[in-house]
């Protein structure tokens, strides 16, 4: 089958995964093999069940080689190009299932696409426009508060002199003595 032009190999690499380094079980073939029909079900949208994925050549540490037959006529192989197109667009499904990422599993010759970028909800120009009405908000207030603090500061000054000029002071004795205001003036 390593010879058929729509298989592909898969490999689990042991650096990043080295308590794996034994070969697949049963179990997780079998979920490789529903993983793989739920890809290609979702991707070609027709009916693939477990007997439409073939593994063979199962090597230690885990490798192995897998060929996708077409629902419609089992004699039939489905293209590598569309294997390939529905691993890229469910790769992080595959990922999921086994727990691991794109280092540790790896699809031999079926290279994985740059994900889409994220979008960011506030574009950057908004986000500078709000820094800069913030900036010119608060230099606004303090403005503000400081000609307030200013007005106050000149009338109790003012209210200051104008107590000055009614004070009299008036010499009683030689003493002298404030607050005493001369009403015959």
């Amino acid at each position: 089958m390593m010879d058929a032009p729509a298989a592909c190999q898969v490999q689990l690499r042991n650096k990043p995964a080295g308590h794996r380094a034994n070969a697949w079980n049963e179990g997780e073939k079998v979920l490789f093999q529903t993983t793989m029909a739920f890809v290609m079900r979702q991707h070609l949208k027709q009916e693939f069940s477990l007997s439409n994925i073939l593994v063979c050549n199962e090597t230690a540490p885990v490798s192995l080689w897998f060929v996708v037959t077409s629902p419609l006529d089992p004699t039939l192989l489905v293209d590598k190009e569309d294997v390939a197109a529905a691993v890229r667009k469910f790769r992080h499904r595959i990922n999921c299932v086994f727990l691991l990422t794109d280092l540790t599993l790896e699809f031999v010759d079926l290279y994985p696409t740059l994900a889409e970028p994220a979008k960011l909800r506030l574009s950057v120009y908004l986000v500078v426009f709000l820094v800069m009405m913030s900036v010119i908000g608060a230099v606004m207030v303090v403005l503000f508060v400081s000609t307030v603090r200013e007005l106050k500061c000149k009338k109790k000054q003012e209210a200051d002199k104008g107590e000055e000029q009614q004070r009299v002071k008036k010499v009683e004795n030689g003493s002298t003595s404030e607050d005493v205001h001369d009403t015959m003036f």
